[in-house]
């Protein structure tokens, strides 16, 4: 867990101090809409449908318990007892009122957090594999290069006024949790044949209208010119990025328009002017990073023995399957703790339940919580033999829903319920669509499904690389949705194929349990998971049972 320094500190109080003038005069009347709109934006405000809503960066997921506590307090005191996880590891307040604003992001400072480059043309809060550290696996932890990153981006004098908005996303992980590919830069942590570690580089990547898969710019970057490279890429993007069309104004757009060798000739003239090393040697050094990580070890352990029941046992051995994971740590395990229960919104969390959960993480996991792109949330570490205690207190507080991976963990935007940009809502079919798996060895038999829905374009859902994916369309007025299949994003990730055409509102959650349940009986045996399947028979197959 990064902890700021005094530098980090007084950037964010300055900024509360700056924010609350700019409120105060717009509330005056001494600035205009026009003239607030970048002043919110760049602090995570949006105006939604119903109130004013506050984005706040969680920088590579991580958070401490002090810092969700601090969350649950804005929740209670400010919005409707509720905060919202999404896609991009962040956390969403929903119902605000705009004067209030500068005080959350007071209280947000006080606990080494902010809403700074959350929204706006600007490089956007950077991403992580939610393993990364603890995943025996990967090449190197990616975190501290997140942190260098995160802290040269911010409030970049250069780059606070791009064509559009900019997504970094990091793995140190041949298994690519983070969608990389789905960015405007990816960064893998990879070795080369001299053994060095270095950065693979790939850039173009990103969703929404148009949907498009990043390239590889740079086989090998040296760990030393990261800064300089992104430097150097975020030149030529800011320089042609196109700016009289926000539809056509992504640098995947630009990656396209000229192609990728012309695009890497730019990049690589821009980068030898720089003279690479000089921003990583003289602004900030990654060693200076890497000592303000606190170290979790050691741990408390108790090695308290706890008897389970036959009944519960088979529970306990069901989640302990589907929701922990192995780490590099002997006896350590990763736990989920799924926000997917059909009774909530995907990735809605109460301030009750957030005090709940940093309390279990001071306790079995090193007062650590982290947050995933799939709207769950992660106790990093905890030992072997806490995991009966640690179960038991979720099952009582109703968040050990053994369903991570499956057709239960639907990734969700908030939709009409609250966006307003949407064409739909997304909520109620998420919630639709769970309760029709319901049964819990279903699930398991079923296996690794991932639905994903969008309420519109914008695709903050991720519908496109969802083994299923669902997207909110408008016709004159009313709802429907398209479906996409075989998405995917891991490494390889792909852009769905779409189904056909769009079926309206009280269809669309047979329509995707039709599908689901096609796959149950065309599948070889259990081993052959849903895009195994949808590869082996084909997408026409699916057509008919949904279209017949």
């Amino acid at each position: 867990m990064y902890n700021y320094s005094s530098n980090d500190q007084q950037l964010v109080d300055q900024r509360v101090f700056q924010f609350r003038d700019q409120t105060r005069r717009f509330l005056a009347g001494e600035l205009s809409e026009e003239q607030f709109r970048p002043l919110r934006l760049m602090n995570g405000l949006y105006i939604q449908r119903h109130a004013p809503m506050l984005r706040v960066a969680i920088p590579y997921g991580e958070l401490s318990s002090r810092q969700l506590r601090g969350l649950a307090s804005i929740a209670e005191t400010y919005d409707r007892g509720f905060g919202h996880f999404t896609t991009r590891q962040n956390i969403q307040f929903n119902w605000l009122k705009l004067e209030q604003v500068p005080d959350i992001l007071e209280e947000l400072a006080g606990v080494q957090m902010h809403a700074i480059q959350t929204s706006g043309s600007c490089i956007r809060n950077i991403t992580c594999d939610h393993l990364a550290g603890i995943d025996a696996a990967e090449v190197e932890d990616p975190r501290p290069w997140c942190e260098l990153v995160r802290q040269w981006s911010t409030m970049h004098p250069e780059f606070q006024y791009l064509p559009r908005k900019f997504k970094i996303a990091f793995t140190g992980s041949s298994t690519d949790r983070a969608a990389t590919m789905a960015h405007d830069i990816g960064l893998k942590l990879i070795s080369n044949s001299a053994g060095e570690t270095g950065f693979e580089v790939h850039v173009g990547g990103g969703l929404g209208r148009t949907p498009v898969v990043a390239r590889k710019i740079k086989a090998f970057l040296p760990k030393s010119d990261l800064l300089t490279y992104l430097e150097a890429i975020l030149r030529v993007y800011n320089l042609n990025g196109r700016r009289d069309n926000k539809y056509k104004s992504r640098i995947k757009i630009l990656v396209k328009a000229i192609g990728l060798d012309a695009f890497r000739g730019q990049v690589e003239l821009v980068f030898q002017n720089l003279n690479p090393n000089t921003l990583l040697n003289e602004n900030i050094d990654i060693s200076t990073v890497k000592s303000r990580f606190r170290s979790v070890f050691p741990l408390p352990v108790n090695l308290v023995s706890n008897k389970l029941s036959a009944e519960k046992h088979k529970t306990f051995s069901r989640w302990l399957e589907n929701n922990t994971l192995a780490t590099k740590f002997n006896s350590y395990r990763s736990v989920y703790i799924s926000l997917k229960n059909p009774d909530r919104p995907p990735g809605d969390l109460t301030a009750g339940e957030m005090r709940f959960i940093a309390q279990l993480a001071d306790k079995y996991s090193g007062s650590l919580i982290r947050t995933t792109h799939t709207q769950n949330l992660l106790l990093p570490l905890v030992h072997e033999s806490d995991l009966v205690r640690l179960w038991q207190a979720l099952t009582e507080a109703n968040l050990s829903i053994a369903n991570i991976g499956t057709v239960q963990d639907v990734i969700c935007c908030p939709g009409l319920d609250f966006c307003s940009l949407a064409n739909t809502t997304s909520i109620p079919i998420a919630q639709e669509i769970q309760n029709r798996f319901r049964d819990p060895d279903e699930l398991h038999a079923l296996g690794d499904i991932q639905i994903k829905i969008s309420g519109c374009m914008n695709a903050c859902g991720h519908h496109h690389i969802g083994h299923i994916g669902i997207l909110g369309v408008d016709k004159r007025g009313e709802e429907w949705f398209q479906i996409t299949l075989g998405g995917r994003a891991d490494r390889s990730l792909k852009i769905g194929e779409r189904l056909g055409p769009a079926v309206d509102r009280n269809s669309i959650a047979s329509a995707v349990e039709s599908i689901v349940r096609h796959y149950l009986r065309s599948r070889i045996d259990q081993g052959e998971h849903f895009l195994g399947t949808l590869n082996r028979i084909g997408i026409d197959s699916f057509k008919e049972v949904v279209y017949g």
